[in-house]
């Protein structure tokens, strides 16, 4: 009895090796929380925090000068009878879904030209990237506001094919939201880079025997380069509809500040901006933030539903 108790013991003792590896392992694990902690610091005071205080003031009417006053869901009702609230909802859609899709037609078709074996590739992929990284900067709406202004480029150029314009391309109501459309394709460098990175990964044994069965380069691209490439184009879909719902700058630098002319640059961001920074209602502005965040996320939502009937990914039927 006694041995077969001092063998179970022996069985269930760990060895040397075996403990000195799970020490390692909770040491280790010790040592990963530690430089986590900075981190979960910042993410709970600066993301977590202002999150649970915009909740609380979005129920609020709050000015930074008074204390804040509990008023229940009048932020939201007042939403549905705001004019420019609406309007600024509408100028929001227009421009999602013009930009959107025309950027991200843009940006695969460049990531087609690029990808090629041709001398110097590497750097027009660099120059066509650059504009990414300055799109949303406050020098290229300026610049932006010079190209399409009365004395703009675009205007200089119409007048050498004997077009004699003044229209302020971005002082115009008909016309202001499209040039900010124009700057949203322009900045295609992200979404082109994530293309012509998925463009690399398709099998070059699957377009050579769509060749060999007679498929043009057309039915290619249509049959087998776009089912291959969906779930890119659905990734590049959900980033650039959130980055849309988000833009502020352009509009901002174009119009002044103002969403002119006659609020047809009024981003839902701008306005948002206009109400908590320029009218002190920090309240309302925390009510259309969390409104933003729905709509995000209900967007969000719809286009992953959608995406079982047209994004292919080649595991399915493993």
């Amino acid at each position: 009895m006694l041995v077969s108790e001092v063998a179970y013991t022996a069985r269930r003792r760990p060895s040397p090796r075996i403990g000195g590896q799970l020490a390692l392992r909770r040491k280790e694990g010790r040592t990963a929380y530690i430089f986590l902690v900075p981190w979960l610091i910042g993410l709970v005071v600066f993301v977590f925090g202002p999150m649970v205080v915009s909740l609380y003031l979005s129920f609020t009417d709050y000015d930074f000068l008074r204390p804040a006053k509990f008023v229940g869901l009048e932020n939201y009702a007042r939403m549905f009878v705001d004019g420019r609230f609406i309007k600024s909802a509408e100028v929001t859609v227009v421009y999602i879904v013009l930009a959107v899709p025309l950027q991200l037609a843009f940006a695969l078709l460049m990531a087609l030209l690029l990808n090629r074996q041709i001398r110097g590739v590497g750097v027009y992929r660099g120059v066509f990237y650059l504009p990414s990284l300055l799109g949303s900067s406050v020098a290229v709406a300026v610049l932006w506001d010079q190209i399409f202004g009365t004395e703009g480029l675009v205007n200089q150029i119409l007048k050498v094919f004997g077009v004699s314009s003044s229209t302020s391309w971005v002082g115009s109501p008909d016309t202001a939201l499209l040039t900010l459309v124009l700057l949203n394709v322009w900045a295609f460098g992200s979404p082109m880079i994530i293309f012509l990175a998925g463009l690399r990964q398709i099998p070059q044994e699957v377009l050579e025997a769509a060749r060999v069965d007679g498929a043009g380069k057309v039915r290619t691209f249509l049959y087998v380069i776009l089912p291959l490439l969906s779930p890119i184009i659905f990734f590049n879909l959900i980033l650039q509809t959130i980055f849309s719902f988000k833009a502020f700058v352009p509009a901002f630098i174009v119009s002044g500040g103002t969403g002119g002319p006659s609020d047809s640059t009024l981003f839902y961001t701008l306005y948002l901006y206009q109400e908590g920074f320029g009218s002190f209602r920090m309240g309302y502005a925390s009510a259309m933030g969390w409104v933003l965040l729905l709509a995000i996320g209900i967007v969000t939502a719809i286009n992953f539903v959608l995406s079982r009937f047209w994004v292919f990914y080649g595991d399915e039927n493993q």
